[in-house]
């Protein structure tokens, strides 16, 4: 079972979580995987603390030009829909940080001008954080696409009973290709009126892919009961409300872990865990009733 759990808005709670429901998940027996695809900015590790195993770099096709050969007829850049590639009179510029690495221009090249070289944009991290697999990918500074990478970071094996997803948040190509092939996407919101403006772009994208989808409400308590009235009226489930509590914040301060810190967060994610269970038995047989606990 994939289980991406992702937001409209940054701050909402997403990373914490996704994190400590894979730490209480692996603690009740299941095999985990948890997928950091905020390669931006990743931080689930600075909860989990993994021993990185395996490090690899991540790269992209892009085109170089042989002047020599090059005839200037303009195709390559008549075919490229995101202007990496451009013939401007007796010259043709590139922009490998624009290629999305279609082979377009390759293809049309009358002289064999265009070859295509690796150029790496990111490194890809994995390892184990106790019982739980751990993956994320970090994308170098300045590059300008991070889909391809995370496409890598998530097709990469392991075996796991559950994955945990880490989505990057609000709702640009970058969170369209995390919460993809998912079987569940938890959105993370809070009782604010940007978390309910962000909430509905979020809701309106996963739609948009025909993804089963819930929603949490982190921090309940601070603001108005406006999101609970959104999702009633778009018939959207809430699987848990989890309230404001300073103790959290702490515990995130500090890179602990909420369930270890806070008694009544890990209930909040226990009960939470038993209904993912129970909407997926065949996906968890050890579910008990100790998680409704």
């Amino acid at each position: 079972m994939k289980i991406a759990v992702a937001s409209g808005k940054g701050g909402t709670g997403k990373t914490i979580i996704a994190t400590n429901l894979a730490w209480l998940a692996a603690q009740k027996g299941h095999s985990v995987a948890y997928v950091d695809c905020d390669v931006e900015e990743p931080n689930g590790h600075l909860f989990l603390k993994p021993h990185i195993e395996v490090t690899r770099s991540i790269g992209q096709l892009h085109p170089v030009v042989d002047d020599q050969k090059c005839i200037h007829c303009g195709l390559c850049g008549e075919i490229c829909q995101y202007s990496a590639i451009v013939c401007v009179g007796q010259r043709v510029l590139v922009y490998p940080e624009l290629c999305h690495a279609c082979g377009g221009c390759t293809l049309v090249c009358r002289s064999g001008a265009i070859k295509e070289v690796l150029r790496e944009t990111g490194k890809l991290e994995a390892g184990t954080a106790g019982p739980i697999h751990f993956i994320h990918g970090v994308l170098n500074i300045g590059e300008a696409m991070s889909t391809p990478l995370i496409r890598q970071v998530k097709s990469e094996p392991m075996g796991e009973e559950l994955r945990i997803i880490d989505c990057p948040p609000g709702t640009s190509c970058p969170v369209i290709e995390s919460v993809r092939g998912a079987d569940k996407v938890l959105l993370v919101t809070e009782p604010t009126p940007f978390g309910l403006n962000d909430l509905t772009l979020a809701v309106e994208m996963v739609k948009a892919m025909e993804l089963p989808l819930a929603v949490i409400l982190n921090r309940a308590g601070i603001g108005d009961r406006k999101v609970q009235a959104y999702c009633r009226d778009a018939d959207i489930e809430i699987l848990a409300e989890i309230p404001d509590d300073r103790r959290v914040a702490e515990a995130y301060s500090k890179g602990i872990l909420a369930c270890e810190a806070v008694p009544e967060f890990r209930r909040r994610l226990e009960e939470l865990l038993f209904r993912l269970c129970g909407s997926e038995k065949t996906a968890f047989p050890n579910a008990t009733l100790e998680a409704a606990r």
